[in-house]
C-alpha cells in the first residue's frame, strides 16, 4: 500500500486554520476545566478500541477513566464531551521500510458503531492506517457534528455511502488513496459548508460528467484534488460558475479524451495552483495494472490534452502554480507567454510543460516570468539556443530544460541565477566548453544534470586548476562530458555527495581513496562506468553504510574483488562488468540483504559460483557471462525466486540445465547459457518460463530432441502478453542476430525474442509446436543433427527476422509458407539434404544470396540455376500451350489473307491495266538512275580528297 502524502502549503494551511478553529472553540470557558468525559463516551471509545487490532500499542493508553487524557482523544475543555478522535499513523510516510510501516497501523475488520455514542465528535482521523478494505461505514453520515473527517490512506474499498451528505457541517473531507469508488457524487451536493476535497485516487469513471456538476454547488470549495480519478472527460463549458473562490485545482493523471481545454477553468480567477499534468498515458504497465476494468476499451494513445498551450492565462492573474506536463499540445509557448503580459502583475512562481510535445525556439519574452522559482521545459522539442534572458530569472530555484534539441555552447548567463538549487541540461546537443564564470555565483546549486547527444563531449576548461566552485554538491549526474584529467581538485572539493553518475568523463588514474572515504558515509549511487580508471577496487567498502547503486564498469580495474564489498549491506546494484578483475568472487554473499542486480561479465574472474550467492533471494540479475567460471550450475539459486535474468554464458560450466529453473523459479524473462560444456536434454521444465522471450542454450553439448512443449512459453506465443516485470538496470546484453552477436542495452532487450538452440548435438525432427511462437523474432537451431521436414507451417512465424537452419540433415522440400515471412532479412538453409524447388514469394525473391541454400545439391530455382523441369515445359504441350496454338493460329491466318488481298489488290490492277504497268516500270527504272547518279558523285568526291 502506497502511504506517501505531499501536502502542498495551501493544504496546510487550511488545515492549520481548521485546527486553530477547532482549538479555540474548545478552549472557551477554560476557567472550569473538565478532565474526564462522560461515562457513555467512554464505553463508547473502549467498545471501537475492541475492534482494533494495536500492533504498536498505540492505544495502551487508553485505560481508567480519564478518557480525555488518552492518547489520540481530545475534549471540550468546557463541557468534556469528546471532540477530537486522531488516530493517524505517526510512521514517517517516506520512509521505505514497509515492514515496520505496517507494524504501526492499527488495523480492524469493522469500525464499532459505538462512535455514534460520540455526539459531539468534530474531528475524526483515521488516516494512514489498514482497515482490511472493508467499506467506509455508512453510521459515519450520523456524526452530523463532523467537521473534519480524514480517512486516507487506510485501505478502505468498496463505494463512498452516500450517507456522508449528511455531514452539513463538513470543512475538511479526504478520502485518497483508498479503493473507493462513486457510481454519483450527488450527495456532494449537501455539504454546503465543504472548503477542502481531497478524491484523489477514487474511481470516477463510472460517475461521466456529473462529477462537475454536483462539485459546482459547492460554493464554499476551496480546494479540490480530483487526481489519478480515471475521469475521460471533462465538460468543455458550464451554464454557471458557483465554486468561483476555489484555489487550488488538480486534476492530474486522469485518462481525457482528446479533450481541448475547458473553458470554464478560464472563469475560475481566484486559482493559485492549476495542475491538469499527465493526462496522456502510453505506459504499457500502467495501462494493464493501473487501469480499471471499466476503462479497458480505452485507446490511450487518444487521451491527454490536445491543442495549442492555452492563453487562458490573462484570465488567471493570481495563478502562482501552472503543471500541464504530459499533454499534447501543439506548437510553441509563444501565445501562453503573450497571455500572462496582459497581466498588470503576474505571479507565476512554478511552471512545469514538460513532456508536452511542444518545439521551436525559447522567446526571450519567457523573461516576464520575474518572480519563477520553478521551470521544467524538459522532454520536448525546442531547439536553438538558451536566450540570455533566462539570466535574469533572479529567484529561479529549479531549472529543467533537459531532452530537448538545444544545441550550441551553454550561455554563461545561466551563471547568474543565484538562488539556483538544481539544474538540468542534460541529453541536448551542446558543443563547447564550460569555465568558472558558468558557476561563480551558484553558490546554492545542489543537483547537477549535464549531458551531450553529440559525438564531441563537453569540455570543463578551468583556466586554474586549483579552483574550487562555490557550491556543494548533492547530486552530479554527468555524461559524456570531459570533467579533467585524473579527478580534478573541484570535483574532489565536492564531499557532500549522496550521487555520483560521471560516465564517460574521460577519467584515467586510480580513485582518490581519501575522497572516497569523505563521501562514504553519505553516497548512496557511485557511477564511473565508461572511464580509463585503473588499479585496484578500493577496499574498504565497508565505510559505505547506505551505498545502493555502484557501478564501476566499462573501466581498467584488475586485481581481485574485495571481500569487503559484500559488507555493504544497502547495495541494491553491483556494477563491475568490462574490466580486468580475476580471482575468484568472495563468498560473502550471504551479507547482502537486499542486492537485486549482480554483473560481473566480461571480466577473468574464475572458480565456482558460490553457493551463498543464493541466499539473498532478492536476486533479480546475474551476468558473469565471459569468464571462466567452472563447476555446475548451483542449486542455492533455487532460492533467488525472482530472478529474471540469468546470463552464465562463455563460461566453463558443466553437468546439466538444473530442474529448479522452470520448476521452483518461474520469473526468467532472459536464459543465456550459452558457450559452456553443458550437456543431458534440454528440459521440459524450461517450458514452464511463461515471460521468457531470450533464451540462448547454443554452443554447449545439449543431445536429443527438442522438447514439443516450447509453445507453453506464453510470452512467446499470445500477442497480447506483455512482460510484467519491471527492472531497472540497463546494460548490455549480447545476443547472436541475423548471423552475428549483436549488444543490445538491456531495456531495449526485452524486446527481442529469440530461441537460439545452435551448435549442439540435437537430433529429431524440428516439432510443429515451435510454429506456435508466432512472437519470435529469431529462430537458430543450425549445427544440430535435426533431420526430417521443415514444419510446413513456419510461416505462422509472421514477425521472424533471423531463421538459421544450416548444417543440419533436413530433408524435403522448403516450405511455401517461409515466402510469407515479410520480416525476414536472414536466412540460412545450407548444408542440409533439402530437395526440390525453392519457393518464389516477393520477400524471398529479395534474398538473392546463393550461400542461403549451398550444400543442398537437388535445390534449385532462383538464386540458384533452373529446375530440370523448366526446359521440360518448353516441349510439353499443356492448356496454356494449346491456348497460344489457338492464338498463333489466328494471327497466322489473318496475316496470310492480309497478303492475299493486299498482293491482288495491287499486282491485279497491274496486269489487267496497261497504263498503269507501264507508269509504275518507268517509276522505278527513275528511280535506279536517280540512285546510281548519287553513288558515282559520292565515288568521285572521295577520289578527289586523296
Amino acid at each position: 500500500m502506497d502511504i506517501c502524502v505531499n501536502f502542498n502549503p495551501i493544504s496546510r494551511l487550511i488545515l492549520h486554520l481548521l485546527l486553530l478553529l477547532f482549538l479555540a472553540s474548545s478552549c472557551l470557558n477554560t476557567g472550569s476545566i473538565v478532565k474526564s468525559c462522560t461515562e457513555e463516551e467512554r464505553r463508547a471509545l473502549l467498545s471501537f478500541k475492541q475492534d482494533l487490532i494495536d500492533p504498536s500499542a498505540r492505544l495502551s493508553s487508553w485505560v481508567g477513566h480519564q478518557c480525555c487524557r488518552w492518547r489520540g482523544i481530545s475534549c471540550n475543555n468546557r463541557t468534556g464531551h469528546v471532540a477530537m478522535i486522531n488516530l493517524h499513523s505517526t510512521y514517517p510516510l517516506d520512509h521505505l521500510n514497509y515492514t515496520e510501516a505496517e507494524e504501526s497501523f492499527l488495523r480492524g475488520k469493522s469500525i464499532n458503531p459505538s462512535l455514534l455514542g460520540l455526539k459531539h465528535l468534530s474531528y475524526l482521523d483515521l488516516s494512514n492506517n489498514d482497515f482490511n478494505r472493508i467499506h467506509i461505514p455508512k453510521f459515519i453520515g450520523q456524526l452530523t457534528s463532523l467537521r473534519y473527517l480524514n480517512l486516507s490512506y487506510s485501505n478502505f474499498s468498496g463505494e463512498i455511502p452516500s450517507s456522508l451528505g449528511n455531514l452539513s457541517n463538513l470543512n475538511y473531507l479526504d478520502l485518497q488513496w483508498n479503493a473507493i469508488s462513486s457510481i454519483n457524487l450527488n450527495w456532494l451536493s449537501h455539504l454546503s459548508s465543504l472548503k477542502y476535497l481531497n478524491l484523489e485516487s477514487v474511481n470516477l469513471s463510472i460517475t461521466g460528467v456529473s462529477w462537475l456538476h454536483a462539485v459546482n454547488k459547492l460554493r464554499s470549495l476551496l480546494e479540490l484534488h480530483l487526481s489519478s480519478c480515471y475521469i475521460q472527460n471533462i465538460p468543455h463549458s458550464l451554464q454557471s460558475i458557483n465554486f468561483t473562490s476555489l484555489a487550488v485545482l488538480d486534476m492530474s493523471g486522469n485518462y481525457l479524451i482528446n479533450s481541448s481545454f475547458p473553458k470554464w477553468i478560464f472563469n475560475l480567477s481566484s486559482l493559485t495552483k492549476l495542475d491538469l499534468s499527465y493526462n496522456s498515458f502510453n505506459d504499457p504497465f500502467v495501462d494493464e495494472f493501473a487501469t480499471p476494468k471499466s476503462l479497458e476499451h480505452l485507446d490511450l494513445s487518444s487521451t491527454g490534452l490536445k491543442g495549442p498551450v492555452p492563453k487562458f492565462i490573462r484570465n488567471l492573474c493570481k495563478l502562482k502554480s501552472l503543471d500541464l506536463a504530459d499533454n499534447k499540445f501543439d506548437g510553441g509557448i509563444q501565445e501562453f507567454l503573450s497571455g500572462i503580459s496582459n497581466c498588470s502583475f503576474n505571479r507565476m512562481e512554478s511552471l512545469d510543460l514538460s513532456f508536452c510535445r511542444l518545439v521551436g525556439k525559447l522567446p526571450s519574452s519567457l523573461g516576464i516570468l520575474k518572480s519563477l522559482q520553478h521551470l521544467a521545459l524538459g522532454h520536448n522539442l525546442f531547439n536553438g539556443s538558451i536566450p540570455e534572458s533566462l539570466g535574469q530569472f533572479s529567484q529561479l530555484v529549479n531549472l529543467d530544460l533537459s531532452s530537448n534539441l538545444f544545441s550550441g555552447s551553454i550561455p554563461q548567463s545561466l551563471g547568474k541565477l543565484t538562488q539556483l538549487v538544481s539544474l538540468d541540461l542534460s541529453n541536448n546537443s551542446w558543443e563547447g566548453s564550460l569555465t568558472e564564470a558558468h558557476f561563480i555565483n551558484l553558490t546554492r546549486l545542489e543537483s547537477l544534470y549535464l549531458s551531450t547527444t553529440r559525438d564531441v563531449p563537453i569540455i570543463f576548461n578551468l583556466t586554474d586548476y586549483e579552483w574550487v566552485p562555490p557550491f556543494k554538491l548533492h547530486t552530479i549526474e554527468m555524461d559524456n562530458c570531459r570533467v579533467g584529467a585524473g579527478f580534478p581538485l573541484w570535483l574532489q572539493s565536492q564531499t557532500e555527495l549522496v550521487d555520483v553518475l560521471l560516465m564517460n568523463a574521460g577519467i584515467s588514474g586510480p580513485i582518490p581513496e581519501e575522497w572516497l572515504f569523505k563521501i562514504s558515509s553519505k553516497i548512496q549511487t557511485l557511477d564511473l562506468s565508461y572511464n580509463q580508471i585503473s588499479g585496484k577496487l578500493p577496499f574498504r567498502f565497508n565505510s559505505f553504510p547506505i551505498l545502493i547503486t555502484l557501478v564501476l564498469s566499462h573501466n581498467q580495474f584488475d586485481g581481485t574483488i574485495p571481500s569487503s564489498i559484500c559488507s555493504i549491506h544497502s547495495l541494491y546494484e553491483l556494477a563491475l562488468n568490462n574490466n580486468q578483475l580475476s580471482g575468484e568472487f568472495p563468498k560473502e554473499w550471504s551479507l547482502w540483504s537486499q542486492i537485486h542486480v549482480v554483473d560481473v561479465s566480461n571480466n577473468n574472474i574464475s572458480g565456482n559460483i558460490p553457493s551463498s550467492m543464493g541466499i539473498p533471494s532478492s536476486l533479480y540479475t546475474l551476468k558473469i557471462d565471459n569468464n571462466h567460471f567452472s563447476g555446475e550450475i548451483p542449486s542455492a539459486l533455487q532460492n533467488c525466486s525472482n530472478l529474471e535474468r540469468l546470463n552464465l554464458g562463455g563460461n566453463k560450466f558443466t553437468g546439466s540445465i538444473p530442474s529448479w529453473i522452470g520448476s521452483k523459479v518461474s520469473t526468467f524473462t532472459v536464459l543465456q547459457l550459452r558457450s559452456n560444456s553443458l550437456s543431458g536434454h534440454i528440459p521440459h521444465h524450461l517450458c514452464s518460463l511463461p515471460f521468457l522471450h531470450i533464451l540462448d542454450l547454443s554452443h554447449n553439448r545439449f543431445s536429443g530432441t527438442i522438447p514439443k512443449c516450447l509453445n507453453n512459453l506464453t510470452s512467446l506465443v499470445d500477442y497480447g502478453s506483455s512482460n510484467w516485470i519491471i527492472n531497472v538496470y540497463s546494460e548490455e546484453t549480447i545476443v547472436t542476430v541475423k548471423g552475428r552477436a549483436s549488444e543490445y542495452l538491456d531495456n531495449n532487450a526485452k524486446l527481442l525474442f529469440i530461441i537460439d538452440f545452435s551448435s549442439n548435438d540435437l537430433e529429431g525432427e524440428i516439432p510443429e509446436e515451435i510454429c506456435s511462437l508466432v512472437q519470435l523474432g529469431a529462430l537458430n537451431l543450425s549445427m544440430n543433427q535435426l533431420s526430417g521436414h521443415i514444419p510446413s507451417k513456419i510461416g505462422n512465424l509472421e514477425l521472424l527476422e533471423t531463421l538459421d537452419l544450416s548444417q543440419n540433415q533436413l530433408s524435403g522440400q522448403i516450405p511455401q509458407s517461409l515466402a510469407s515471412l515479410t520480416f525476414l532479412s536472414h536466412l540460412n538453409l545450407s548444408s542440409n539434404n533439402l530437395t526440390g524447388r525453392i519457393p518464389s514469394g516477393y520477400q524471398l525473391q529479395t534474398l538473392d544470396d546463393s550461400s542461403i541454400y549451398e550444400g543442398n545439391p537437388s535445390l534449385c530455382g532462383f538464386p540458384l540455376s533452373e529446375c530440370p523441369e523448366d526446359g521440360d515445359k518448353m516441349h510439353e504441350p499443356s492448356a496454356e500451350d494449346h491456348e497460344d496454338d489457338d492464338k498463333k493460329l489466328g494471327f497466322y491466318t489473318s496475316a496470310a489473307l492480309g497478303f492475299i488481298i493486299g498482293f491482288w489488290s495491287v499486282c491485279g490492277t497491274l496486269i489487267l491495266k496497261k497504263s498503269w504497268r507501264y507508269a509504275y516500270f518507268q517509276f522505278f527504272d527513275w528511280i535506279k538512275e536517280k540512285v546510281a547518279l548519287a553513288i558515282a558523285l559520292k565515288v568521285a568526291r572521295l577520289q578527289g580528297r586523296r
